[in-house]
């Protein structure tokens, strides 16, 4: 398993960290098998959007915000209530095949580090397996 670090510096945001993972896959020598990313993170998530046009990203950001509101009555002592909400709509985990070296994503896709409670230092852990 590797560790590594995104520095967020907003609130809300949407980091690619496509280039770090295929770095990884890399440097483990992995020919085919499955990569399974996951962040140890409940105010952050992460997805696989459209990484061919930034808007994608801040309408998703936008809709996010128009879903979970900043007026509603929120109960956790915190004040981050609408960061949790937003990452358990993401999700913590991906997992994605790797082929001849390669991850198996679209033309478009990349994967995405969500921020909801920045800016922050946070982690994303990554482990490998082969397949047969």
């Amino acid at each position: 398993m590797e560790e590594i670090i995104v520095i967020t510096t907003k609130q809300a945001d949407f980091i690619e960290i496509t280039n770090e993972i295929s770095l990884y896959i890399k440097n483990q020598n992995l020919q085919n098998g499955f990569v399974y990313i996951t962040i140890p993170h409940t105010t952050a998530g992460i997805t696989i959007n459209e990484n061919a046009d930034k808007d994608v990203k801040n309408d998703i950001l936008m809709k996010l915000s128009k879903l979970v509101d900043n007026d509603s009555d929120y109960a956790h002592f915190e004040g981050n209530s609408k960061a949790h909400i937003k990452a358990s709509l993401m999700g913590c985990t991906l997992t994605i095949p790797v082929a001849n070296k390669k991850l198996l994503l679209g033309t478009w896709q990349g994967i995405y580090f969500c921020e909801f409670d920045g800016p922050r230092k946070r982690k994303v852990w990554i482990h490998s397996w082969k397949s047969c």
